[in-house]
């Protein structure tokens, strides 16, 4: 089916995108104050985009509220680009140092334990 619509050949492996999801999501559970200031930069930064697109003061703050929801949820959908770059260099360097059969169990592994942390995190921030 893909070769009908592409004229060439292409390999996907899919062991090199199952390992650098599991280290992303890891990544992207650790680091959860990184990860709310790229959102809070992203968001800044696309409503400041939106602005300059509007002549009038009064067009602008019509359709506020609106644009603001939907460029929060740019920002933290566009908030996993980075994490997505550093799990593929964390898998790659894994695949380099250990071989290629460790870079996925290290993930699960890492995961397990981000989401562990995560969850210890957040209820040490509520208290009883």
């Amino acid at each position: 089916m893909m070769t009908e619509i592409f004229p060439f050949q292409f390999e996907v492996n899919t062991v090199v995108i199952a390992g650098a999801t599991l280290w992303s999501l890891a990544l992207y559970l650790v680091f959860s104050s990184l990860r709310e200031k790229i959102i809070e930069l992203l968001n800044r930064w696309f409503n400041f985009a939106e602005r300059s697109l509007y002549t009038s003061q009064s067009e602008f703050e019509k359709t506020r509220e609106a644009r603001e929801s939907q460029n929060a949820f740019y920002a933290s959908l566009f908030s996993i680009v980075p994490f997505l770059v550093s799990g593929a260099l964390s898998n790659w360097l894994i695949e380099i140092s250990l071989g290629r059969s460790w870079g996925i169990s290290m993930g699960i592994m890492a995961c397990i334990i981000a989401g562990v942390y995560e969850l210890g995190r957040q209820n040490a921030s509520f208290p009883d």
